[in-house]
C-alpha cells in the first residue's frame, strides 16, 4: 500500500474530528442528568436521615423525661425482664435499675405468698333443691372459652371437677415432653402447661424442674436445699382444692397436697387482687396461670403472645382480672411466656404457642382426665439426683 494514500487526507480528518466532538457532547448530556439524579437520591435519603434523627431524639425526650413516657419505658423493660432476652432491659433502664427491679419485683412475690388462704370449696345446692330443671342437666368436665382485652386474645379453660386433674411429666428420662404429646399418650382431654425448669441460655431440654414436683400425692422431685426450705407452689389437695403460696416440704405433706408444682406469684388470696395496677402487672407476655372459684371449678387462664397483629400479650394485672371476673378466690401465676400453652383432646394445641420452634419440650403439665384412676403417671426422676442433671443436654 502507497504510504501517502494510506494517510486520511484534511477533509476526512476534520470530518473523523468533528464526528469525535459531536459524540462526546452527546456523551455528556447524560451524565449531567445521572448527577443530577444522584444528588437529588442523595438529598431525600439526607432529609430522610435527618427526619430519623429527630423523631428518635424526641421519642427519647418523651420516654426519659415524661411521666406518660417513663411509663412505657419501664412497661417495656418489664416485659423485656419476662422474656429470654432480659438482658436488653438494661439498654432501656441501665444494669443498676434493671438488677434492682428484678430484686424488687422477687420481694414483692414473696411477700405475696405469704398471707394465709383461708378459702372453702362450697360446691353449690342441688339443681333438685333449688328447683330449677334446667340445672339439672351435668356440666360438662371442661368449658372452654375464648376471652379478649387491650393488645391480648386468650381462653379460659374451666374444669368443674377438679379431682379429675392430675400432673403430668415426661415419658422419658433426659428430656421434657410436649403438652400435645402427653395429651396424647395418656388420653387426657385437656392439657395445660405448668411450672418452670431449668433453661440454660433459653435452649434447655424441659428435663430439669424448678423447686419441687407432686404428683398423685407423692414427691417426685425435690430440687430444695434441705428439707426445711420452703417454695412457692401452685396445686391442689386430695380434696380438690387448691393450694397456692411458700410452704415446706412437712407442710406441703401434712396438707395431704395430692397434684403441685413450684412457680410464683399468688395473684389472687381470700377473694383479693394482690396485683394493684397495671404498673406492678410485670410487663405484657404469654400467661398461663390456675385458679379455683369457690365452688370448687378449677380455672386455667391461656393468653397468647408476641405475635403482633393477633396477640402481644398480657400483665399479671390483666390476668388477675380475668381470674376474678370469672369468680376467683384464689389464683397464681404458672409458667408462661414460650411455653404457654392449651391442648385439647388428640393432643389439638388450641392457642398460639410463641415460640419460633413451635411448642416446647416440658417436665410438668395439668392433665385433665375423665377417668384419672385409671391412668399410670412412673416418676421418672426417681432416684436422680438435681446436680446430676444437665438442663441443657439433648
Amino acid at each position: 500500500m502507497d504510504p501517502v494514500s494510506s494517510l486520511p487526507s484534511r477533509s476526512s480528518a476534520r470530518q473523523g474530528g468533528a464526528g469525535k466532538k459531536g459524540h462526546s457532547t452527546a456523551a455528556r448530556k447524560p451524565s449531567k442528568k445521572r448527577k443530577r439524579k444522584k444528588r437529588g437520591f442523595f438529598h431525600t435519603v439526607g432529609r430522610m436521615l435527618m427526619v430519623l434523627i429527630l423523631l428518635v431524639a424526641i421519642g427519647e425526650v418523651w420516654l426519659y423525661l415524661t411521666p406518660s413516657g417513663n411509663k412505657m419505658l419501664y412497661l417495656m423493660a418489664d416485659t423485656l425482664i419476662t422474656t429470654q432476652h432480659r438482658h436488653w432491659a438494661k439498654y432501656l433502664i441501665g444494669q443498676a435499675e434493671l438488677d434492682r427491679r428484678v430484686a424488687a419485683y422477687q420481694r414483692q412475690f414473696d411477700e405475696m405468698g405469704e398471707e394465709k388462704d383461708t378459702h372453702t370449696i362450697k360446691p353449690q345446692p342441688g339443681a333438685a333443691e333449688a328447683g330449677d330443671k334446667e340445672a339439672e342437666k351435668p356440666k360438662p368436665l371442661i368449658e372452654i372459652e375464648e376471652v379478649s382485652g387491650t393488645g391480648y386474645r386468650g381462653y379460659v379453660v374451666t374444669v368443674n371437677d377438679p379431682t379429675k386433674i392430675r400432673l403430668g411429666v415426661p415419658a422419658k428420662r433426659g428430656k421434657g415432653e410436649k403438652v400435645s404429646s402427653m395429651v396424647e399418650r395418656t388420653g387426657a382431654i385437656a392439657g395445660i402447661n405448668g411450672g418452670g425448669f431449668a433453661d440454660p441460655n433459653w435452649k434447655g431440654n424441659g428435663f430439669k424442674p424448678i423447686g419441687v414436683v407432686i404428683s398423685q400425692g407423692k414427691l417426685y422431685y425435690n430440687g430444695l436445699d434441705s428439707k426445711k426450705s420452703s417454695t412457692q407452689i401452685v396445686g391442689i389437695d386430695k380434696q380438690g382444692k387448691m393450694v397456692a403460696g411458700k410452704y415446706s416440704l412437712d407442710e406441703l405433706k401434712d396438707m395431704g397436697i395430692q397434684e403441685a408444682v413450684t412457680f410464683q406469684p399468688r395473684i389472687i388470696v381470700n377473694g383479693k387482687g394482690q396485683i394493684k395496677s397495671q404498673k406492678e402487672g410485670w410487663g405484657i407476655a404469654p400467661r398461663t396461670a390456675m385458679g379455683q372459684r369457690e365452688d370448687g371449678a378449677i380455672l386455667f387462664v391461656v393468653i397468647d403472645g408476641r405475635q403482633p397483629g393477633y396477640s402481644i400479650g398480657a400483665s399479671l394485672y390483666d390476668v388477675q382480672q380475668i381470674m376474678l371476673d370469672h369468680g376467683a378466690v384464689i389464683a397464681a401465676n404458672l409458667d408462661g411466656g414460650s411455653s404457654t400453652v392449651l391442648v385439647t383432646k388428640g393432643g389439638e394445641i388450641a392457642n398460639k404457642p410463641s415460640s419460633e420452634y413451635g411448642e416446647r419440650y416440658l417436665p410438668t403439665a395439668f392433665l385433665v382426665f375423665e377417668h384419672p384412676e385409671q391412668v399410670d403417671i412412673p416418676n421418672i426422676w426417681e432416684g436422680l439426683r438435681p446436680q446430676d442433671i444437665d438442663p441443657g443436654k439433648k
